[in-house]
C-alpha cells in the first residue's frame, strides 16, 4: 500500500517537474523563470527523498543535501544579479 502511494507521488511530482519546467521555458519575466528553477530543485530533492524511501538505502542523503545547498546558491544568486546586475562586485583601483 505504502509502495502504491509513493509510486503515485513519484508520478506526480514528475509531473510538476514538467509543468514547472514549462513555465521556465515561456515564462514572461526574468524572476518567474528563477522561481520556477527553484520549485524545480525543491521537486528533485522531494523526489530523491522519495526514492530514498522506496529503495530502503541512506545513500540519497548526501545527493539530497548538495542539491539542496546548490538550489539556494543558485536562487540567491539569480536574485543579486536582478538587483545590481552583476553577481560578484569587483573594486578595480587604478
Amino acid at each position: 500500500m505504502i509502495e502504491t502511494i509513493l509510486n503515485i507521488s513519484l508520478v506526480l511530482f514528475g509531473v510538476a517537474i514538467l509543468i514547472t519546467f514549462y513555465r521556465i521555458i515561456a515564462g514572461p519575466t526574468f524572476p518567474d523563470r528563477v522561481i520556477a528553477m527553484d520549485v524545480v530543485g525543491v521537486n528533485l530533492i522531494s523526489t530523491m527523498a522519495i526514492v530514498s524511501i522506496l529503495f530502503q538505502t541512506r545513500a540519497f542523503y548526501d545527493v539530497i543535501l548538495v542539491l539542496g545547498i546548490l538550489a539556494f546558491i543558485s536562487t540567491i544568486s539569480f536574485s543579486k544579479f536582478l538587483e545590481r546586475g552583476v553577481i560578484i562586485e569587483r573594486k578595480r583601483d587604478l
